[in-house]
C-alpha cells in the first residue's frame, strides 16, 4: 500500500477532520460570509447619516454608539486576537473585504497582477497610511470618519477585483492595510494548514488544482503568514491538513534568509511605534504642553493661520456640534508626535537588534531575532485598541476591576513571551555563546515596553 492510501486509511485527528468539513461545506461558510458582509454595511454606512449621539444615549439605545462599540471595543481587538490563536482564519471565513473583492474578481477583468502592485513595502506603507490618516479625522470616534477609513477601503478592494486576478484577492495579498499586520500575528498561532511535500508528490497522476484565493503557493506552503485558513485545499493530494503545532514554532525555527526586511521594519516602526504614537498621544501631557507653548507662541508674534479651525472633516476632525475641532496646528503636531514617537522607539529597538545581531554573528540575524518581538507588537495593539472597550463600558456605568493589574499582566505576559522566543533562537542554538545576543535583545524590549509603563504609571 503506497503512502497516500496509508494515509488515508490511518484515523483522521480532530483537527484534519474540522479542516476538511470546511471543505466541504463551501455553502455553509459562503452564507456566513455573506451575512457579516450585510451586518459590517449596516453598521458602517448607517451611523454616518444619523445625528452624533447626545448626552443621554446609551449603547443600547443608540446605533451610532453601538456601532461604534462593535467595531472599534469588539471587533478589531478580537480579531487581532483571533491572529495569535486561530492564524488568519478571519480573513478566510468572516472579512468581508476579502470576500467582495474576491467575488467581483469572478465578474472582472481578470487582468495578471502587475509588478507595482507587488511591491514588498505596500503592507508598510498602507498600514502606516492609514493609521495616522484615522488618527487626524478621528476614525474610532465619528461615524463618518469610520465610513470614509474603512468604506474607502472596502471601495478600493472591490475596485482591486474588478481589474486584477480571476476570483483571487490580489488586494488581500498585496494592498491590505493590515495584511501585513495579519502576516506577522499569524505566525504565533498554535494551528496552521500544513503541507506534507512528500505526500505531495507521491500522489500518482493529474490532480484538479485548488483555487487559492490569496495566491500561496500550497506545495511549497511553510508560513501561515499568507494563508487565509479557509479550508479549500484540506486533504488535496492527501498531503493538505489543518494540524496543531507548537505556539510561535513558525518563529522559533524560522532561518536568517527567510526574515523579510519590510515585515522587520512593519513590526518595529509601524505595529510597535507608529501604533504606541497613535494609541499615546491624546493622553499624553506632552503633547498638551507642547500645543499650549506653541499656540502661545504663535498668539504673541500674531500668527494665527496655525489656529484656523474651518477644516473639512474628512482631512481634520471638525465636529463643532461636539465641540471637539481640530486646528492646523493640532493636525501638525498629532503628525509630529507619531513621527516622533516611531523613530524613537522603532529606531532604539533596531540598534539593539543590531547589537544583537551583531554578537549572534549572522549577516541577517536581527532581522530573525526582530520576528521575537511579535507577541509584544500583537499584545500592544490589543492594550490600544481594547482602551476603547474600556472608556465605552465606563460611560454606562461599568467598570472593570483590576484594570491596571491586567494591563500589566498582559504586557509582562508578551514581554515574557518575547524573550522566551529570543531565548529560543540564541541560547538554545549557541548555548551560553548567545547569553550576550539575549541581553542585547532584552534592552531592545525596552523600546516597546517602557512607552505603556509611562502611560498606565506615570501619566
Amino acid at each position: 500500500m503506497n503512502a497516500p492510501a496509508l494515509a488515508a486509511a490511518a484515523p483522521r485527528p480532530r483537527l484534519a477532520r474540522l479542516g476538511e468539513f470546511m471543505r466541504r461545506r463551501r455553502g455553509l461558510i459562503l452564507g456566513l460570509q455573506w451575512g457579516v458582509l450585510a451586518f459590517y454595511l449596516f453598521l458602517v454606512v448607517t451611523p454616518a447619516f444619523l445625528p452624533l449621539p447626545g448626552e443621554d444615549a446609551h449603547l443600547w439605545s443608540n446605533l451610532t454608539l453601538f456601532a461604534q462599540f462593535m467595531f472599534w471595543g469588539i471587533w478589531w481587538p478580537f480579531v487581532l486576537l483571533s491572529m495569535m490563536l486561530l492564524g488568519r482564519m478571519w480573513c478566510g471565513v468572516l472579512c468581508p473585504e476579502g470576500f467582495l473583492t474576491e467575488q467581483v474578481s469572478r465578474i472582472g477583468l481578470g487582468r495578471p497582477v502587475p509588478r507595482w502592485i507587488k511591491w514588498g513595502g505596500w503592507p508598510f506603507v498602507a498600514f502606516l497610511g492609514t493609521t495616522v490618516y484615522g488618527q487626524l479625522v478621528s476614525v474610532y470616534e465619528y461615524p463618518k470618519a469610520a465610513l470614509l477609513v474603512l468604506g474607502g477601503s472596502t471601495v478600493a478592494a472591490i475596485a482591486v477585483g474588478l481589474v486584477y486576478g480571476k476570483g483571487k484577492r490580489v488586494w488581500c495579498r498585496h494592498l491590505c492595510p493590515v495584511n501585513g499586520v495579519f502576516g506577522l500575528l499569524s505566525r504565533l498561532a498554535p494551528v496552521h494548514f500544513r503541507t506534507d511535500r512528500a505526500a505531495w508528490d507521491a500522489q500518482p497522476g493529474r490532480v484538479a488544482p485548488i483555487n487559492c484565493a490569496p495566491l500561496v503557493d500550497l506545495r511549497r506552503m511553510e508560513s501561515a503568514s499568507g494563508c487565509h485558513m479557509c479550508g479549500r485545499c484540506a486533504g488535496h493530494r492527501g498531503a493538505i491538513e489543518l494540524a496543531a503545532r507548537a505556539p510561535a514554532a513558525e518563529i522559533t525555527h524560522l532561518k536568517a534568509q527567510d526574515a523579510n526586511p519590510w515585515e522587520v521594519r512593519l513590526l518595529v516602526y509601524g505595529l510597535i511605534g507608529t501604533a504606541i504614537g497613535a494609541f499615546q498621544w491624546s493622553a499624553s501631557p506632552w503633547f498638551v504642553s507642547a500645543k499650549l507653548a506653541i499656540a502661545e507662541w504663535l498668539v504673541d508674534h500674531d500668527f494665527f493661520a496655525l489656529l484656523g479651525d474651518d477644516i473639512p472633516w474628512w482631512l481634520l476632525t471638525h465636529y463643532p456640534e461636539s465641540s471637539d475641532v481640530f486646528t492646523w496646528l493640532d493636525g501638525l503636531l498629532i503628525l509630529a508626535y507619531i513621527a516622533a514617537t516611531a523613530l524613537v522607539v522603532g529606531g532604539w529597538i533596531s540598534l539593539w537588534l543590531r547589537v544583537a545581531g551583531r554578537l549572534q554573528g549572522g549577516a541577517k540575524d536581527h532581522l530573525r531575532l526582530a520576528y521575537a518581538l511579535i507577541p509584544l507588537g500583537g499584545a500592544g495593539v490589543f492594550l490600544g485598541l481594547s482602551a476603547l472597550t474600556v472608556t465605552l463600558l465606563a460611560a454606562e456605568g461599568t467598570r472593570i476591576p483590576a484594570l491596571l493589574e491586567i494591563r500589566t499582566a498582559l504586557l509582562a505576559l508578551a514581554t515574557l513571551a518575547s524573550l522566551w522566543l529570543a531565548a529560543r533562537l540564541t541560547l538554545t542554538q549557541q548555548g551560553w555563546r548567545g547569553l550576550p545576543a539575549w541581553t542585547a535583545f532584552g534592552v531592545a524590549t525596552l523600546g516597546a515596553v517602557a512607552p505603556w509603563g509611562v502611560m498606565y504609571y506615570v501619566w
